[in-house]
């Protein structure tokens, strides 16, 4: 068996591979940049070797840097995660040149799936369905324009080396195919060094649905079900789930057969995932092949019962599975919400700083039988750097049972769960994926890979209370309240024959609703009544000091993260995050003469939208220019993002130049 493993990965997936090598008693090697120093991997590992500065083009993707690492522990295996170095032929070539074993498929493998082009031919012979497209080699964006056409629009561009999202672009015409294959070429240069693009048909109304192999060395290849992966947002996924609510028995077992088929074809061992789409009428077509450990195996994971990292040592290690594919059984559902450091409220542009507060609910095994789970690389007081994937953490939930039932209490576990992660400090997701988790359409399982640009086609910009909501928010906001006025009255204390008393009647304001209630204090909580004579029981272990509270508001039990700010209640949940201001009647009828206070007119400004570097400037002083023109392109967290004009005008100075480093709101420009 392997002694000791050293993970050419960082943050959770570097986490989730040491937490198995402990369990079984395993020696682990981290290695870190300069940015990661102080990472949750490097304090969990057994040992940790620095190899370079923060650019993983420096430090993690260095092969011969990983090499020295190994030479220095005496590491007899290396697990490679996913991204960096996990599907590069020439590193699992090194390795086993130095006699040390690559936990994951053969060279082979890697070469024939890690190119997408090969990947898709081969599929082809070995009877696997393929989406149409034009396999060969793209030379420019005049030819990515000529031959989208002939494929016919929308179309996918795709970079060959590609995965996890970059180097993705939809084109829905020639312009946009021109634009797509450079962008696509520019980021599959910076993050696989490799700049092919091919170019396929875009199956519309597609779901993303992927079957996990896994496979020994001894000619045994398994598929351990599917995922459900719709929930995407430029083309990376955001939610997960398993199994998925679209497949029927029979459809999953062709998608299997046809994985296992493909996997054999090219002699594959290890974990492994054929990645499909599937049409409204359960048509499926082979996308690729991902010869690494998958970002979402978790929810695979916790309705099979199968460790796949371990079982990933073990074949790494000669040994043969020791089940079948009759052994493999879906039980329970699974949900998996990946937490990134991305502001939703700015189109989900990457943020970065440090983690002022970084929470997760509690995981494990509850008495419902619903389970928790945390995938993470973080800390609090920990530092989003930008040279990294902007992913913080998976958060999974699983419920027992079947079907549709086991799905919705996954789903709203995941909700509950979402509501008591408390992040601070950076943008981050987490409002967004609450808000999907209580969506129809998503608790139905009625999902597309356009579920987010159609759900949002204005972009996310929170979700505002209505009136059931705005008067539960409105109870949890007067019972903080009192708790705040009491204990302002303990201090006070008696001033001879006077004493601090606390008011029952007040007028609560939040997102744009305005309500008068009593509240009746008790020993248990209180009661809210309201002006129209409906009331609300009240109770919670909200304390001064508490982040988080959980309430009983009538009969619902609710996670609410708690800011005081002045005389300002902040209140976020289920996507919500509200203002709530208590005042007492006579102060509220003052408050409604005061004027309201204006944003600063922004308008002909170009702010950079994320921390990030100027890559290019397109327009100088003097130009006109349309709406839809490219401005400028900021790079950030290994995407690249281009700025377009939103009408038309004059640019009247330039304030940035190419290659320098922008925080959030920095001035780029300035139209007349």
């Amino acid at each position: 068996m392997i002694k000791k493993i050293l993970i050419a990965n960082r943050g959770e997936i570097a986490c989730r591979v040491i937490k198995t090598a402990r369990k079984m008693g395993i020696a682990t090697v981290a290695v870190y940049s300069d940015a990661d120093r102080d990472a949750l991997h490097v304090r969990m590992a057994d040992e940790a070797v620095h190899i370079g500065p923060a650019p993983s083009s420096q430090s993690y993707i260095v092969i011969d840097k990983i090499l020295e690492a190994i030479g220095k522990t005496g590491a007899d295996a290396v697990h490679p995660g996913y991204g960096f170095l996990s599907e590069n032929p020439l590193f699992a070539e090194a390795l086993d040149k130095a006699g040390v074993t690559f936990i994951g498929p053969p060279v082979g493998a890697i070469k024939a799936m890690g190119d997408k082009i090969t990947s898709k031919k081969l599929a082809a012979e070995a009877g696997v369905s393929t989406v149409p497209g034009h396999m060969g080699l793209i030379e420019d964006a005049d030819e990515a324009a000529r031959i989208s056409g002939e494929i016919g629009y929308p179309v996918m561009i795709k970079a060959s080396a590609g995965g996890g999202g970059k180097g993705m672009r939809i084109a829905w015409n020639d312009a946009e195919a021109r634009e797509g294959f450079q962008s696509s070429k520019n980021e599959a240069r910076n993050s696989f060094g490799d700049d092919r693009i091919f170019i396929e048909k875009f199956v519309d109304q597609p779901r993303h649905i992927e079957i996990q192999v896994l496979g020994d060395q001894h000619g045994t290849v398994l598929y351990l079900g599917e995922r459900e992966c719709s929930i995407q947002r430029r083309n990376q996924k955001v939610i997960e789930e398993a199994p998925s609510p679209f497949l029927d028995p029979e459809t999953r077992r062709a998608m299997g057969e046809q994985a296992v088929a493909l996997a054999k074809a090219v002699g594959y061992f290890s974990a492994g995932t054929v990645e499909f789409i599937v049409d409204g009428n359960r048509n499926f077509y082979f996308l690729e092949m991902n010869t690494r450990l998958q970002v979402e195996h978790p929810v695979t994971e916790l309705v099979t019962g199968i460790d796949l990292v371990e079982q990933m040592i073990r074949v790494a290690a000669g040994e043969a599975l020791s089940f079948s594919q009759d052994d493999v059984t879906l039980t329970g559902w699974a949900i998996e919400s990946r937490l990134y450091a991305e502001d939703p409220y700015r189109s989900f542009l990457p943020s970065i700083g440090r983690l002022t507060r970084y929470r997760p609910p509690a995981e494990g095994t509850g008495t419902d039988g619903i389970t928790v789970r945390n995938d993470t690389g973080v800390s609090e007081g920990g530092e989003i750097s930008m040279y990294y994937d902007p992913m913080i953490a998976k958060l999974c939930t699983h419920a027992p049972g079947e079907g549709a039932e086991a799905r919705l209490r996954a789903i709203d576990a995941m909700s509950a769960a979402l509501d008591a992660f408390e992040v601070d400090g950076i943008g981050h997701n987490l409002p967004f994926l609450s808000t999907v988790m209580r969506q129809e359409r998503f608790r139905e399982g009625r999902l597309t890979t356009a579920y987010i640009a159609e759900e949002f086609p204005e972009g996310f910009s929170g979700v505002q209370p209505d009136a059931g909501s705005a008067r539960e928010l409105a109870a949890i906001a007067l019972f903080i309240n009192q708790i705040l006025q009491q204990r302002a009255a303990a201090i006070s204390g008696t001033i001879g024959n006077h004493a601090r008393k606390v008011g029952r009647d007040w007028v609560v304001t939040l997102a744009g609703h305005e309500i008068a209630a009593t509240i009746e204090a008790s020993a248990d909580g209180g009661a809210v009544a309201f002006s129209d004579g409906d009331r609300l029981t009240i109770a919670g272990d909200w304390q001064p000091g508490r982040s988080l509270g959980h309430f009983h508001v009538g009969s619902e039990i609710l996670a609410v993260k708690v800011g005081l700010q002045g005389s300002v209640i902040r209140l976020r949940l289920g996507g919500m995050d509200v203002a709530a201001r208590v005042r007492t009647p006579q102060i509220a009828e003052l408050a409604r003469l005061m004027p309201a206070k204006l944003p600063p007119d922004t308008s002909k400004m170009l702010l950079c939208p994320m921390p990030g570097v100027i890559t290019s400037v397109a327009v100088g002083p003097g130009d006109t220019v349309e709406a839809g023109q490219t401005l400028a392109t900021v790079e950030a967290m290994k995407m690249e993002n281009v700025l377009k004009a939103e009408r038309k005008g004059v640019v009247k100075r330039v304030a940035a130049a190419t290659g320098q480093s922008l925080a959030v709101d920095e001035l780029i420009l300035e139209f007349e």
